[in-house]
Formats: structure tokens, sequence, C-alpha cells
């Protein structure tokens, strides 16, 4: 896998508000906030996207919603609820090809979550 943006977060090569790190995961403020809350949760792991999961993966990617949920919690934000995200493939929205999960919060949730009319499987 080529570098991607999350890597050069990762590396720090690139700077990110950074809210949460351990030897598993980072986790920073999402540059483009689609909620009043809204940071992703990445795996130090490159993982390209949710097809490419293995099977040793598993651990990495529970991780990264115990994550989630002890950030929302600390955040004073997981009673009154929250969504997370994971996109795959383009059709999917993914945009950067390492996976993430998206906690998004502060605000009540529509569903469904596009305002477009979804695109029929071909």
């Amino acid at each position: 896998m080529s570098d991607t943006i999350f890597s050069k977060i990762i590396n720090r090569e690139i700077p990110a508000d950074i809210i949460y790190e351990d030897d598993i995961s980072l986790a920073f403020k999402d540059i483009n906030p689609q909620a009043p809350i809204h940071f992703l949760v990445i795996p130090k792991k490159p993982i390209a996207t949710i097809n490419a999961i293995t099977e040793e993966d598993r651990l990495v990617v529970g991780h990264l919603s115990y994550v989630a949920a002890k950030l929302a919690d600390e955040m004073g934000f997981a009673e009154e609820g929250y969504r997370t995200v994971m996109n795959c493939n383009e059709f999917g929205g993914q945009t950067v090809y390492h996976i993430h999960l998206h906690v998004l919060g502060g605000k009540l949730m529509g569903w469904p979550p596009y305002t477009d009319k979804p695109k029929p499987l071909e």
C-alpha cells in the first residue's frame, strides 16, 4: 500500500489535531467535519479497505470501535448517542485507502445518511 495522508499523520509528517493515541490506533479530528463532533479512529497498521481485513486484523479492527466508545464516553456524548461509519471503496464513499472509523456526534442523525438518490448496483 502506498503512503496515504493517514500514514503521514501517523509518522508526524503532516499535522493533525490528535485526540488519542496508543500502540494500535490514532484518533484525530476530521478536517471536514460533518457534525459538531467528528473525529476519525485509524489503525497504525495500514489496511487499505474493509475488504482487505484479514483474520489476524480482527483485534485491530475491533480496537477501533473500543477507542471510539471510550472517547465518546470521555468526551461526554456517549449517552446521548453517536454514529460510527466505515466506508469501503468508491461506491461506499471511501476517499483515503487506509481504513478509518468516522465518529460523529453532537446532533440528531437522520436516516438515510445520504442526500442524493443512491446509485443502483449494476
